[in-house]
């Protein structure tokens, strides 16, 4: 089907024969380029639907704003089949100091199988979800800004820069705080603006690197927000205050700047030259008031921003895509149960609310006067209550996390942990198909058989699985635990839809390659 561009006159094919149904158009338009945006595209092309990742950027950004992945989006990568090539391109660093900047051991009993921050750059997390969604299919277009966006009850038109139309079922916005999708959907962005800028840049130094160092320990006994670190080719990752709240944060510090502020807080610039790249972030804190607006939806930073400090941002948007892709998949597909497209909002809304609230916090105990140094001493003191040190790492991390399904078994709205399986392999691999997943200890009394295409059957045991079987959904979270299979029944239609048709169920379970050994 081609669509016409009503400004000049051309026309594009967008998406012909791509996507389900063969419609002539794209299923869905992805607006950002981003670890958020290629994460959405690669859940979704997982599931077969046509994809385009429109990025304003010609080029990937130099800007190392995130170094390194929690517990939580380990898991995602893990889930995915993608935490390998992670692994080599990181270094594993231990769980602690994350709160607030505040030292503490791993509490014990953390519940996750990957108990460590990975330390990687953003640049490189970057290229390899873009890669990862490059690798399934989704099509990339770079110097792609857009303008316009409007929506019937059929699908969205999103217009170009160049003054193009592409015309999509679905649209999802991840383009960033300044979001244009946002902006265009009139969604409000409320919140506090920023009360405290931060300058951060990758500069050579001249002072020799002990003096750095000595400097570095006395001004942070104060200085909470000021840093310097070696980086790469011999490079030194600096942070520090901002003299003033920018007007357009979009516009870089110069070196000047940065210089300036670098003797006002420390007593000296220590030649820093040469910069590859400067930027700054503010302090403030906003959330969209909706996540969804029709047939567009919002997702990472686009949906919020917070302060930087304990490096949640971009794994709250990693984990924004986890959790919207397999149900707007459903929903493109046709088989999404009424009502589901509509709990990524539900889900994912109060978990931002609560980053919001805890970076908040994070940067009250950062600041430098008395009244807040007291304050940080005390939580300090409670943070050796092991109780105290975990429920705080588990905000950070964003293990704690339990999405409100209804109670019944203590592990429903909990994502599962990876655990090996009697048999051999362990949970995480079963999940890399992006379905479902029913582990049933019952020796294979239960059945999912309705479901075989959307969801695998794994019939096996793990000592460390409190149930006698647990449905998952794609992300990993468990809807369902328990050995009754009327209940199972219920769960399995209220998030994978309707039984297929009987001939589809015999397709789906001669395909399933999750089927581990001692499945049905």
């Amino acid at each position: 089907m081609e669509w016409g561009n009503a400004v000049s006159g051309r026309v594009d094919r967008v998406g012909e024969g791509e996507g389900t149904g063969g419609t002539g158009r794209v299923d869905v338009v992805v607006v950002g380029g981003g670890p958020t945006g290629m994460m959405t595209a690669a859940e979704l092309r997982l599931h077969g639907v046509g994809v385009v990742v429109l990025e304003r950027d010609s080029e990937p950004t130099k800007i190392v704003r995130s170094l390194g992945l929690h517990a939580r989006s380990i898991e995602v990568l893990d889930q995915r089949g993608l935490l390998e090539e992670f692994l080599a391109r990181g270094r594993r660093y231990d769980v602690g100091g994350f709160f607030a900047g505040i030292r503490k051991p791993a509490p014990a009993g953390l519940d996750t199988a990957h108990g460590y921050v990975l330390g990687i750059p953003q640049p490189v997390t970057d290229a390899l979800l873009t890669a990862h969604a490059a690798a399934l299919g989704a099509r990339i277009r770079r110097g792609s800004a857009v303008t316009g966006l409007s929506q019937d009850e059929d699908g969205v038109t999103v217009t170009l820069a160049d003054g193009s139309l592409l015309r999509a079922r679905y649209a999802v916005g991840c383009d960033g705080g300044r979001s244009t999708v946002r902006t265009l959907l009139g969604v409000g962005f409320p919140g506090e603006p920023s009360r405290a800028d931060t300058l951060l840049g990758e500069v050579r130094l001249t002072a020799p690197p002990e003096e750095v160092a000595a400097v570095v320990a006395e001004v942070r006994k104060t200085q909470l927000r000021f840093g310097i670190g070696p980086s790469q080719d011999g490079a030194h990752r600096v942070v520090v205050p901002a003299a003033a709240v920018a007007v357009d944060r979009s516009v870089p510090p110069t070196l000047d700047e940065l210089r300036q502020q670098l003797r006002a807080v420390a007593g000296s610039d220590f030649g820093a030259h040469a910069p590859r790249w400067l930027s700054r972030f503010g302090d403030g804190t906003r959330q969209a008031e909706r996540y969804r607006v029709g047939r567009v939806l919002l997702a990472g930073d686009a949906a919020h921003v917070h302060p930087p400090i304990g490096g949640q941002g971009l794994n709250l948007g990693i984990q924004d895509a986890f959790n919207l892709g397999w149900k707007l998949a459903a929903e493109v597909a046709g088989w999404a149960p009424p009502g589901l497209l509509d709990t990524y909002e539900s889900e994912r809304h109060p978990v931002a609310a609560e980053v919001l609230e805890n970076t908040r916090a994070q940067m009250q105990l950062m600041a430098p006067d008395p009244g807040a140094r007291a304050v940080r001493r005390l939580v300090a003191e409670l943070m050796d209550i092991d109780e105290v040190n975990r429920r705080l790492t588990e905000k950070i991390t964003a293990t704690g996390i339990r999405y409100d399904l209804g109670g019944g078994h203590a592990l429903v709205g909990r994502r599962l942990k990876d655990m090996p399986l009697k048999q051999g392999g362990r949970v995480y691999a079963l999940t890399r198909t992006g379905r479902g997943l029913l582990i049933d200890q019952t020796g294979g009394r239960l059945s999912a058989a309705g479901w075989a295409g959307r969801v695998d059957h794994a019939v096996d045991t793990s000592d460390e699985l409190a149930a006698r079987a647990a449905l998952l959904r794609p992300d990993g979270h468990v809807v369902w635990a328990g050995d009754d299979q009327r209940e199972l029944t219920g769960a399995l239609s209220r998030w994978f839809g309707a039984p297929e048709p009987p001939a589809a169920q015999g397709r789906a379970q001669r395909a399933s390659p999750a089927r581990v050994a001692g499945s049905q």
